[in-house]
Parts: C-alpha cells; sequence; structure tokens
C-alpha cells in the first residue's frame, strides 16, 4: 500500500479540490542544493502552508519565483486533494495505477529473462 502523501506531484487533472487563496501563508526563502551563489543569493524558493490542514511545500525547481510559485500551488492541491478525499482521490488511483503498470513491466521483463537463460541452456545441450 503507498502512504497517501508519496502519490502527490503527478496529477494534472481539473477534478481536483480547489485552493482558497485565503487559506494560504506564503513565504519567499533562499532555497539550498547545488547552484552556488545563484542560489545562495536570491530568495526564490517557494514556502507554501495551507493552514486548515497544516499542509506545506517548498518548491525550488526552477530559478523563477513566478514558476515556484505556480508548480507549489499545483503540488499544493494534489496534496490537499489527497487528504481530504483519500483512496478516492484521483491522485491516489492514478498513482496506484502506475504502480502496476510498472510492477507488470518488471514481471514481463523477468519472465522474458527467463526464458532467453534458458533458451541459452537448451542451446548449449544441443550443442555438445
Amino acid at each position: 500500500r503507498l502512504p497517501l502523501f508519496q502519490a502527490a506531484g503527478k496529477k494534472n487533472s481539473s477534478d481536483l479540490l480547489p485552493l482558497d487563496e485565503a487559506e494560504l501563508k506564503e513565504q519567499f526563502v533562499r532555497g539550498d542544493g547545488p547552484g552556488g551563489q545563484a542560489t545562495n543569493k536570491t530568495s526564490n524558493c517557494v514556502v507554501l502552508k495551507h493552514i486548515p490542514t497544516g499542509i506545506v511545500i517548498k518548491c525550488h525547481q526552477t530559478r523563477s519565483v513566478e514558476q515556484n510559485r505556480k508548480i507549489a500551488r499545483e503540488i499544493l492541491q494534489e496534496k490537499v486533494d489527497l487528504f481530504y478525499k483519500g483512496e478516492n482521490s484521483d491522485v491516489f488511483k492514478e498513482k496506484r495505477a502506475s504502480e502496476r503498470k510498472k510492477q507488470e513491466k518488471k514481471r514481463r521483463a523477468r519472465e522474458n529473462l527467463e526464458r532467453k537463460r534458458h533458451f541459452k541452456e537448451m542451446q548449449q545441450l544441443d550443442g555438445k
């Protein structure tokens, strides 16, 4: 089973719960990680808090404050949707479906590898 909040970040649907700007607290802080002076001297990392749920998002994916604000809101909207709807959320369902797809792909790859091994063994036996 997936922890609920790991499912966020993958949804691009419009049927998520809407965010009310009055319920958000936004801050701009210095980002961290690689980037040197470009990172250390600019406050383009967005910290967004949804006050009713207490969910906090920190977004520093781009150098643009506006893009980071947009991305942070999208991620926060997904996490709030997960918080209220739980396993009924489309975000959760989509993530679970992609996990199943990934597992199926791994299973098929393992089977193919086993088939190839078996085929090589048969060839070696025929050659002796």
